[in-house]
């Protein structure tokens, strides 16, 4: 799979059923060549423009199962949010 196409797909928390946003860029072990985090934007409005307030840091480990259009989640969203 190619980071575009993670790109097209909406990350979901199966503890809230909350939609967090869609992936932006991904953390990478250089080492072991793997993925180690999911950065996804918050979603913020303010006077009609959206901004990127925050960020989800979700860990892959946390990353239950990726679909044709979703990926779902197990995060606790106070855990996994950086501020940019």
């Amino acid at each position: 799979m190619l980071l575009c196409e993670l790109q097209t797909k909406d990350v979901i928390n199966v503890c809230t059923a909350k939609c967090l946003g869609r992936v932006m860029d991904l953390e990478i072990d250089e080492k072991r060549g793997c993925i180690c985090t999911l950065i996804v934007p918050s979603k913020g409005k303010i006077c009609g423009f959206f901004l990127h307030e925050c960020e989800y840091w979700i860990p892959w480990c946390q990353v239950c199962r990726i679909g044709s259009d979703m990926i779902l989640v197990d995060v606790n969203e106070k855990e996994v949010m950086h501020k940019p």
